[in-house]
């Protein structure tokens, strides 16, 4: 890490025998510990993703990665200020922070989880001190990557003449790390994970041990103590406070509520809530007198996942005859019926009361399915047992590739949420929700056939508004010449439901509808022959321009709609999957005169959380990493070259990662899996570079062929990577396997081999600029991951490949003019 050329590396790290065979028992023995800690760090930073998704709305992936990057860059920072005085005192320091850091992983959740510390993220804007708390809560989950990254620092400076094999070893343990912690999903609940592995680092530090040392009974002593404390805190878990906005926190509010299942998977804990006073019936018609009960809700991660309905042969009604979403079953008689995404399978029962006879339902989540087929059985009346219905646990992406059926209705799951999601789901990938999507599923329909999907009504509209436009892109997209013919809308007080479908519209299906309509007052917004005054017979707007903007979409308008409106309304993609994201930064000053200031951060709040964690980052890395280098001095004659050179990999490294994070969860379905394998297999690779680091060190000619085929797939993953995972997408899991091995293993080898060779290089030519090269590269990996997301949403993912290439080439560059 910041190697001193006169050092010699034999020195014994942990003062043990002067033997040959002593020390490199004592040398394979740190390698093994440096892994186990490597693991342990990649597997925190997963666990952490977890704990979000449950306490807040969302992963938050970058901050989690910013803050381990700020560990290691500051960890470069303490490094350049006390490294002779840690590495006099090594083989006692190491040890220490090894088993400080677990220590420190079993505690901060627990700290995080404090009252006075714990962040909302719908609060962040009404209670300005939620902020504050958001800064603490980076500060507290940085401090088990700072000990740890001390440690891995000492270790790369002690060997930096072997760097290229010690970096493999770092990375090698990093990529098991994520492996590690998917297993663990699978048997432990999220709050007992940082607990768990916790012991790694306990481990790592009590391997090194020096046995013959003048404080081995204090390190003992303190190893011993440790493993007490991680195993407090594996008896006694934190609880994990959610956010009192979530779903399941307001639903635990109601008389005699109580949880009678808990499940948990890489998906997240699922909670089965009974309450006797639990209704669920969405956008039910003012006229219906049907009495409404739902006695069992599930929630995924404290959100909503849907109630629990079974379908019963002596029953005449079911509880979602007299809403908007029975609109398909009216136009048409569907005898085969595909459920996407079918959660709790309220839209399965709602298809077998409709006579449905062949439903198949597709649900990734596992474990859910399990459950409703077991534990929730006697809540469904054994709807899954029924010999209509077959159930697939598989990605609803991936299904629509592989089947060869036809169905006469595809439904999809409900998009926004009742009465607004405050854009706390800006940042998820919606890749059902995409214009991809939807031409996958329209080769699956019979001639007859129909697509349906609802939308709660927003205010300001926003999701209503993109799902149109969306349709009438895809349909569009399809050659329909006259997309009015086929497509139909219908409006409750809460919700709109819309139906595409494949045949034009025929007269007695518009005569269904409408007869649907007034039986259970409800508004047509889209139908062939609609009076102007039909729309609001019932059901009036606040705003009226939504009719105005519905028929805009649905002409040569749409253009202008889109660059006029306040919110982003355009159809998401593959390329951009974030269909709840609305935010348009040009139009926040029109909408605060409008709305008022501070009303504008509840319509947008996941997105601009994005921006507060790249400004708060960006200052704590440079008060943390930067600026005690700047009061120790820059004496080195190489600092254009080390800012361009370190700056440009740690910006295209994290650029790609962040890109591979995003594209592997349209492919694997799941963020947790997608980061799982990103980290496992770029850290594997770019460890196995890294062992070969150090025959490239010297060598001008062979760091530009490498830098320079760095760039070139860089460049060509732009334009090819998300087409292939779509083509791709429906293959078996070990075809799947090669491809992103075949994807990433050759670039992330290549990325894995400039860091180690510019360090050993500096080793050996200017030892006083290897600290400033560490906290160039830490400061801006902890700006990019934050970055990345930012221009991924505005601009899609291709172009930050094609930034990270462009990154890649300050290095080449470099490299051209250094040697």
């Amino acid at each position: 890490m910041f190697p001193s050329p006169g050092r010699k590396v034999n020195e014994s790290i942990i003062g043990m025998h002067n033997s040959t065979q002593s020390k490199d028992h004592s040398s394979t023995r740190l390698m093994l510990s440096l892994g186990i800690l490597s693991a342990a760090i990649i597997a925190f930073q997963l666990a952490l993703m977890q704990i979000l998704s449950i306490v807040q709305w969302h992963h938050f992936a970058y901050m989690v990665i910013s803050v381990a990057m700020l560990g290691f860059g500051a960890a470069g920072t303490v490094l350049a200020f006390f490294r002779q005085r840690l590495l006099q005192g090594i083989g006692w320091w190491l040890p220490v922070l090894m088993i400080s850091c677990g220590i420190s992983m079993s505690l901060v959740v627990y700290l995080s989880q404090l009252s006075f510390i714990r962040f909302d993220s719908y609060m962040l804007f009404a209670n300005y001190t939620h902020i504050g708390r958001l800064l603490l809560t980076y500060l507290l989950f940085f401090i088990p990557f700072l000990l740890g990254a001390l440690a891995i620092g000492l270790v790369f400076d002690h060997y930096v003449a072997i760097i290229g094999k010690v970096y493999f070893a770092n990375l090698l343990g990093s990529a098991a790390g994520g492996l590690l912690l998917l297993a663990l999903l699978w048997y432990l609940y999220p709050n007992r994970l940082p607990a768990i592995i916790s012991w790694l680092p306990v481990i790592a530090g009590a391997m090194i041990i020096p046995q013959l040392h003048k404080r081995t009974g204090a390190l003992r002593l303190f190893a011993l103590l440790a493993c007490v404390m991680c195993a407090l805190t594996i008896v006694f878990p934190p609880t994990l406070h959610l956010s009192q906005f979530k779903d399941l926190s307001k639903t635990l509010l109601l008389p005699e509520a109580a949880i009678k299942m808990e499940r948990t998977s890489p998906y997240g804990p699922i909670q089965a809530v009974s309450s006797p006073v639990l209704r669920y019936a969405p956008g039910m018609s003012l006229a219906a007198e049907q009495p409404v009960t739902a006695s069992t809700a599930v929630f995924l991660n404290g959100d909503w996942l849907g109630a629990v309905a079974g379908y019963n042969q002596a029953d005449t009604t079911f509880v979602l005859h007299n809403t908007s979403f029975d609109l398909p079953y009216k136009m048409a008689d569907r005898k085969d019926v595909l459920v996407l995404q079918a959660g709790t399978g309220l839209e399965v029962a709602h298809a077998l009361s409709r006579q449905a006879t062949r439903i198949v339902a597709i649900e990734p989540n596992a474990v859910l399915t399990t459950a409703l087929q077991q534990t929730l059985s006697a809540d469904n009346d054994s709807l899954f047992y029924h010999p209509a219905i077959s159930v697939h646990t598989t990605d609803p992406r991936i299904f629509l590739l592989t089947d060869t059926a036809y169905y006469d209705l595809i439904h999809l799951p409900m998009a926004g949420s009742f009465g607004g999601s405050a854009g706390l789901y800006a940042l998820h990938q919606q890749y059902l929700l995409t214009k991809d999507a939807f031409m996958h599923m329209w080769p699956r329909l019979q001639e007859d056939g129909a697509i349906s999907i609802s939308a709660w009504m927003d205010y300001p509209v926003r999701h209503p508004l993109k799902l149109a436009a969306t349709l009438a892109e895809v349909l569009e997209a399809l050659n329909i010449r006259q997309p009015r013919q086929h497509i139909t809308a219908i409006r409750s007080w809460s919700t709109i439901s819309f139906v595409i479908t494949k045949r034009p519209l025929t007269t007695a299906v518009v005569q269904n509808i409408r007869r649907f309509c007034n039986q259970w007052q409800f508004d047509p917004v889209l139908l062939p022959g609609l009076q102007p005054g039909e729309r609001a017979r019932y059901h009036f707007l606040q705003d009226s321009s939504f009719f105005q903007h519905i028929d805009a979409l649905f002409s040569n308008d749409r253009n202008a709609l889109y660059a006029n409106y306040d919110f982003n309304i355009k159809p998401a993609t593959d390329e951009r999957p974030y269909f709840s994201q609305f935010i348009r930064w040009k139009n926040l000053s029109h909408l605060a005169a409008y709305f008022g200031n501070r009303s504008i951060p509840f319509f947008e709040i996941g997105y601009l959380l994005v921006v507060i964690t790249l400004v708060q980052i960006a200052v704590v890395s440079f008060v943390l990493v930067l600026l005690p280098l700047f009061r120790r001095g820059w004496k080195g004659k190489h600092k254009t070259g080390v800012l361009l050179y370190f700056g440009g990999i740690g910006l295209g490294y994290m650029f790609v990662e962040m890109v591979f994070i995003q594209h592997f969860t349209f492919y694997f379905g799941h963020p947790v899996y997608a980061a799982a394998a990103v980290i496992t297999v770029l850290l594997f690779f770019s460890g196995c570079g890294s062992y070969m680091a150090g025959r490239f060190a010297g060598n001008k000619k062979a760091m530009v062929i490498i830098t320079a085929i760095i760039i070139v797939l860089l460049c060509i993953y732009a334009t090819v990577l998300m087409p292939l995972l779509q083509q791709t997408k429906h293959s078996a899991l070990p075809v799947k396997t090669g491809v992103v091995l075949l994807l990433t293993a050759p670039l992330a080898f290549c990325m894995g081999i400039p860091f180690p060779a510019a360090l050993s290089w500096l080793a050996r030519m200017e030892a006083t600029d290897i600290p400033w090269a560490w906290g160039l590269n830490g400061c801006v990996s902890v700006i990019s991951t934050a970055l990345a997301t930012i221009i991924a949403v505005e601009a899609g993912a291709a172009l930050v490949l094609w930034l990270a290439a462009l990154a890649y080439c300050l290095p080449l560059v470099v490299w051209s003019r250094w040697l």
